[in-house]
């Protein structure tokens, strides 16, 4: 009967080549999911072979690195540019690629130890900020703007009278993007084993799983069943109202924006924002109609609805799919915890997870180009785009949602067959 080291396993599925391979595997499902989608926006057709430029800089802000845009126009001229937007498709999905490769070596056991799991994730992190780097330094580019393009020909012809060729760009800063990407790694491997029922947990932390674990899923559930709805109807759409390559680009940049704002709104949130210039949002229609303004203007279920009665079924929407979040965890949680429990979970969760929205769901572009110290010439080249929450009233909203969708998940879990996380009773320990 042959012997084998016990340990050996364990460092083979914990080693740098397996993290290297979880490394890798997530920046290249992020690059393709970022560079399809941009090649939809027609970026593909950029100058100087900038497009894998784009798509690293795309890559950077999607795990909250900094991208800073430059500009230049020359003595006679001034250009002012600032973008803040997180492309959340591509967020999502290096978030379930990492997370699957770190969870992979760990599945099949009960317990692991806080040193194993650090040494783990620190294999990764450390390959995951030399890939940060490479991307850093990759995202920077500048580009020449033609002002014949932008307005009439009479200002194209100011600009070669005065020899004005605006340019604007991008380059990263590295120190902060390599900080924040950091966080966004640690992040997600920690929400991978809150939520993972089958990810081990170091000894000490058993205790809360009862109550963190099976909340945690239900939000990721719940994320998760927004963004596939919204894929369906954006598949509908791109099949009977055309514009099929502005849709892809949307469903395969920023559709989590879009769908995880409609969460918030159906709940009662308000948003604020401003629509100016050349700048637009890509879909729905209804929502760049209410930005449109001159001043700025609120964004919410009334709002929305005065420009389109369809809106109304957000709430509908919200009602189903947080119900059914709060059954779910219901369903993952032991059967002993109570009704008031499972309301005090959700809320909890439920508050966290629409303050990861408006934090991560802000949106700001801004660019403005001005000839001997006239501004917006030609009507086009500048324009600003804007969206923000209202926090507090969307947290205090989302709070009150919480407690009673959990009480009445709770309430239907009981007709329900129970899958608790923790058993109630231990073998020989029957219960009543």
């Amino acid at each position: 009967m042959s012997t084998q080291s016990p340990s050996r396993p364990v460092v083979a599925a914990h080693g740098w080549v397996q993290a290297l391979l979880v490394v890798l595997a997530t920046a290249v499902a992020m690059g393709v999911v970022a560079a399809l989608g941009l090649w939809a926006a027609g970026a593909a057709d950029l100058p100087d072979g900038a497009f894998p430029r784009v798509v690293a800089a795309t890559v950077v802000t999607a795990v909250g690195g900094t991208v800073e845009l430059t500009g230049s126009a020359g003595g006679l001229a001034a250009s002012d540019a600032e973008l803040t937007v997180i492309p959340l498709s591509v967020t999502v999905t290096g978030a379930l690629v990492l997370a699957a490769g770190f969870l992979r070596p760990l599945r099949h056991r009960a317990v692991a130890g806080a040193a194993e799991l650090a040494g783990w994730a620190g294999r990764i992190a450390v390959l995951w900020v030399l890939a940060l780097l490479a991307l850093s330094f990759g995202a920077r580019q500048t580009f020449t703007l033609s002002l014949s393009d932008l307005g009439e020909d009479a200002l194209g012809d100011l600009g070669d009278l005065f020899g004005i060729e605006p340019k604007v760009g991008f380059t990263t800063d590295v120190g902060l993007t390599v900080v924040f990407g950091t966080l966004w790694l640690l992040g997600v491997l920690a929400l991978a084993l809150l939520v993972a029922r089958g990810a081990p947990l170091p000894a000490g932390l058993l205790r809360f799983q009862e109550s963190v674990r099976p909340a945690a899923y239900a939000m990721v559930v719940l994320l998760l069943a927004y963004v596939a709805l919204g894929f369906a109807i954006g598949l509908v759409v791109a099949a009977t109202r055309g514009h099929v390559p502005e849709t892809f680009a949307v469903l395969l940049l920023g559709l989590p924006n879009l769908v995880w704002l409609a969460l918030t709104i159906g709940l009662g949130a308000t948003w604020n924002g401003r629509v100016e210039g050349p700048f637009g949002l890509p879909m729905p229609h209804v929502l760049d109609e209410v930005l449109r303004g001159q001043d700025v203007s609120e964004v919410n279920l009334r709002t929305l609805a005065e420009q389109d009665g369809r809106v109304w079924w957000l709430l509908v929407v919200d009602a189903v799919l947080v119900l059914a979040a709060a059954v779910v965890m219901a369903r993952r949680s032991p059967a002993r915890v109570r009704p008031w429990q499972h309301a005090v979970h959700m809320a909890v969760a439920l508050a966290l997870t629409v303050l990861m929205i408006c934090l991560v769901g802000r949106i700001s572009a801004r660019y403005g180009l001005s000839i001997l110290g006239i501004g917006d010439l030609g009507g086009g080249l500048s324009g600003e785009l804007f969206l923000r929450p209202q926090i507090w009233t969307a947290l205090g909203l989302a709070l009150l949602w919480g407690l009673v969708m959990g009480f009445l998940g709770g309430l239907l879990a009981v007709r329900l067959r129970h899958r608790g996380e923790v058993p109630a009773a231990s073998d020989g320990a029957a219960g009543p």
